[in-house]
């Protein structure tokens, strides 16, 4: 089986990287644009720009310190890390690219006088344009396959996605999309109409994407952080997987936690086949739980024995998604914490 971490975090470092490299080349166009035409949507694009470039290198951090593996001090390991730098990406998009660019647009809105280097202006976007969107496609091209493995919208795949860092790249470069767009619009119409309420208008336009934009990010991040329920689908495929195996006869309890992209901490309460003494049966629980943490996705997995009450739990389907199937589980990864029970 495949390896999550072998697959996901270099795609998701190539996208970082990528991003990174377009911002800041687009940064500093729209720096020099911003600088000589005077334009506040061009001075909160470069604001835009500089916030995402600096978001870049904390996503490269949490890319790194998320990835290490577990040892005594952190036995669940360090993935919730990618988390923290995630969301500290997430306020500085915020602060340095939200708030700049709609002070500004404010500060703007009492000017007169028509727009001026106009030409430089629209190269400036077009260029900036291209860049972008070169980055976006390739965060597209990773959503859009796990998606299409998922059998679901790829806009829902980022929103519920354990990975961070590919949100976050794919909701930063579509932001700066619509935002290049909007800012197209302020320039041109205070061109053509000579009125530079309209440039001002843009630059508060912008800032209020890219504040929507940070709050749902971090909001985000602080759903996996504090834990949030699993998808359905990985449920009930982890679920067939304990049921598929030939020591274990039925589950009454699963919980299953993200403490990472595409880890999860597993808890069960099984019965085990057979009537054996507790000397083996514990012998045996702790085999599976090696067995099950083989898994490239299963950070630590915890077995206890079933109350003979307990109502067993039924799958809801026997079918596993094909990327439980390969051991890509981020791509199937679609949630936080999450108990499955029959209440």
């Amino acid at each position: 089986m495949p390896s999550s971490d072998q697959q996901d975090r270099p795609e998701s470092l190539l996208t970082v990287v990528i991003a990174f490299g377009a911002n800041l080349l687009v940064a500093i166009a729209k720096s020099i644009a911003a600088l000589i035409s005077g334009s506040a949507s061009m001075v909160a694009e470069a604001a835009h720009s500089w916030a995402d470039t600096g978001n870049e290198i904390f996503l490269l951090v949490a890319e790194r310190r998320g990835s290490r593996k577990r040892d005594t001090a952190h036995p669940l390991g360090y993935g919730r890390e990618t988390y923290i730098w995630s969301m500290f990406a997430a306020f500085g998009l915020f602060t340095a690219g939200a708030i700049v660019s709609i002070y500004h647009g404010i500060s703007e809105l009492g000017e007169t006088g028509p727009a001026e280097d106009v030409l430089l202006n629209y190269i400036v976007l077009a260029l900036s344009f291209c860049l972008e969107g070169t980055s976006f496609l390739q965060a597209y091209r990773q959503a859009h396959g796990a998606a299409t493995k998922r059998k679901v919208p790829v806009l829902r795949h980022v929103l519920q996605s354990s990975n961070p860092t590919l949100r976050a790249v794919f909701a930063e470069d579509a932001a700066a999309l619509i935002g290049l767009v909007v800012a197209f619009l302020g320039v041109f119409l205070h061109q053509i109409t000579g009125l530079a309420v309209f440039d001002a208008i843009g630059s508060i336009a912008i800032g209020v994407l890219l504040g929507v934009v940070a709050i749902i990010l971090i909001d985000r991040n602080r759903r996996f952080l504090l834990g949030e329920s699993t998808s359905p689908e990985l449920e009930n495929a982890v679920l067939v997987e304990l049921l598929g195996r030939s020591q274990i006869e039925r589950v009454t309890y699963l919980h299953l936690e993200f403490v990472g992209p595409s880890r999860v901490y597993l808890v069960a309460a099984v019965d085990l086949t057979g009537n054996e003494t507790e000397e083996h049966v514990a012998v045996r629980l702790r085999d599976v739980e090696k067995s099950l943490e083989d898994s490239p996705y299963i950070e630590e997995a915890v077995l206890t024995l079933s109350y003979p009450g307990d109502a067993s739990l039924e799958p809801t389907s026997d079918e596993v998604p094909e990327v439980v199937r390969d051991g890509t589980a981020s791509d199937v990864a679609a949630g936080g914490a999450g108990t499955l029970r029959t209440d």
